[in-house]
């Protein structure tokens, strides 16, 4: 059975699911060096995607669209070719604890002239779907609870099993969006005109925070104007929780929050502020968890955990409720925003039919690489893993294309700029080059068995989504990939894999012993990963570009 997932709206992309194994996903971000959180406003962009895999939508035995804002149901103003349609589907949240994987039917997806009936499911399904179903507790049939903080809803906790699904409860009430909010108010991004909104910005302020200290005052003001404001049985608080699916009320209310903080810390230091916000929002959802976790010790079975939703893209908290030891084990997919919404929502389709099963799947199942035309000033020569080492070892970054393209929104050596570690000035030398702000981190992708020798703790850790500490004797060695507060955000790679940034890992080691590089994503600014060499080289600000098997290099002579 053929199941094409559809998302519409911010991270459009499109997903095709067959008998149980994700074929690809192509996020429209990663096409043509499209803008970051590209939607599809055209219905063209799926035909194209099936076209691209010898597919017509004839050959789609199912059609599904992810749910998105309304609160019985969510609309979409689309073309198709020439022509505008109006498609309707279901809401962000579901509507009753037991109706998660409830549809809204439709009909009138058109595509390549012909009308299609179609699906739709809550958009939180498609968290809890590509969350569970892609996590090692669905493949080995043990359930697990999940947690889904996105956007603007408040953390919602769910428990899954194989046949069922259930929503437990709201741990409490702040959206997630107060996160990346904060920085209008406070540091370097705070800004008068406050109605933007920079989705990237949450990120941003991950890294801003290591410039900064806990002040426990602080931390109490928050406390203090979440309880009056949000939490509190008052009739303020109690407007502001009763509508989940108002937006403009969730909106207004949490700039009334920031208001009424900004008056309260005007003395303070923005980098404490703002790193004090953090650990005010993961106390929040730690003890959220724990008291929930007190009411349902009826579950038997182990406790696992599951996260999604934009809340998942933060390693620190993804890290801390794994350190409370809560859980025996916890799951993040590659994809917990909503890059991962298409896989999602195919997903919810086909666990509404045969349950929440595991998926067959790859992170690297994105575009593959196209042709495209390299400016005359770039020569190419084959090149092994072992020469491209070579290069890396003398201190020469290197724009490294291999294969399809990661899922999600994280480099994992698909699409990659690689560079040596080992002297301090690399990371300032690549945040330059990638225009971004000079207290950005650079990840390191390191060889698995070597990973808790350098890192602590180290353990297995493939796409990006924990926290580690750098240990103390390796700080001086790879400087570039130390932060600022000493920790990584370490990709770990087996030096088994078949994937060719893994052999040229494990070359690099031979050369240097440093079994790590530094990893920073291949792209424009402000833009989805370089689709083809010719993107790279027409971009220039990196002078080698390796692209299967070939490397480019400028001409010295031009």
């Amino acid at each position: 059975m053929r199941i094409c997932g559809i998302k519409l709206t911010h991270d459009g992309a499109v997903a095709l699911v067959e008998d149980g194994r994700l074929v690809f996903c192509i996020e429209q971000e990663k096409r043509s060096n499209n803008p970051r959180y590209q939607s599809i406003n055209n219905l063209d962009a799926i035909v194209v995607a099936l076209a691209e895999h010898g597919l017509d939508p004839r050959d789609v035995d199912q059609f599904v669209i992810d749910g998105w804002v309304g609160d019985v149901q969510s609309q979409f103003q689309v073309f198709s070719g020439a022509e505008r349609i109006t498609l309707k589907g279901a809401p962000y949240v579901e509507r009753h604890p037991e109706s998660l994987l409830a549809s809204h039917d439709g009909f009138g997806l058109m595509l390549d002239g012909k009308a299609f009936p179609y699906r739709s499911y809550p958009h939180v399904a498609g968290h809890v779907a590509s969350a569970y179903c892609t996590s090692p507790f669905a493949k080995a049939g043990h359930p697990a609870f999940c947690l889904v903080w996105d956007g603007g809803m408040f953390p919602r906790l769910y428990y899954v099993e194989r046949r069922s699904v259930r929503f437990l409860e709201c741990l409490f009430p702040m959206v997630v969006t107060a996160y990346g909010l904060a920085g209008y108010y406070f540091g370097p991004y705070k800004q008068a005109n406050r109605k933007s909104w920079d989705r990237g910005l949450a990120g941003k302020l991950m890294a801003y925070i290591a410039l900064g200290s806990v002040d426990e005052d602080i931390v109490e003001v928050f406390r203090e104007l979440y309880e009056e404001r949000l939490a509190a049985d008052t009739e303020l608080a109690r407007r502001y929780r009763a509508d989940i699916n108002d937006w403009d009320s969730l909106s207004a209310a949490m700039h009334d929050f920031f208001d009424a903080s900004v008056l309260r810390l005007e003395t303070k230091a923005a980098e404490d502020i703002l790193a004090s916000f953090h650990v005010f929002l993961e106390r929040l959802l730690i003890r959220g968890m724990a008291i929930a976790l007190q009411r349902y010790t009826y579950f038997e079975g182990s406790r696992n955990l599951c996260i999604a939703g934009g809340c998942a893209l933060n390693i620190k908290w993804n890290s801390a409720l794994r350190a409370t030891g809560m859980f025996d084990a916890v799951w993040v997919p590659p994809f917990p925003n909503d890059s991962g919404s298409a896989i999602g929502t195919a997903f919810s389709a086909l666990a509404a039919h045969k349950g929440f099963v595991p998926l067959e799947w790859s992170v690297y199942s994105g575009p593959a690489l196209l042709r495209g035309d390299v400016p005359s000033e770039w020569n190419a020569a084959p090149c092994n893993m072992r020469g491209l080492a070579t290069i890396l070892a003398a201190n020469k970054p290197v724009v490294f294309l291999s294969g399809r393209a990661e899922l999600g929104p994280r480099a994992l050596g698909g699409r990659s700029i690689l560079a040596a570690a080992t002297s301090a000035e690399m990371k300032d030398h690549l945040n330059n080059v990638k225009l971004r702000e000079h207290f950005r981190p650079v990840a390191p992708i390191c060889l698995e068995d070597r990973a808790p020798d350098i890192f602590s703790p180290g353990t297995p850790d493939p796409y990006m989504l924990f926290d580690h500490q750098t240990r103390t004797e390796w700080r001086d060695k790879i400087p570039a990939v130390v932060h600022l507060d000493g920790t990584a955000r370490l990709q770990t790679i087996s030096r088994t894999s078949q994937h060719k940034v893994a052999q040229l890992l494990v070359e690099y080691e031979k050369l240097t012993d440093i079994p790590l590089l530094c990893n920073t994503s291949a792209n424009l600014h402000g833009r989805g990963f370089f689709s083809d060499a010719a993107a790279a080289c027409q971009w220039g600000r990196v002078e080698h570009v390796w692209c299967d098997g070939l490397l480019w290099t400028k001409s010295l002579d031009n």
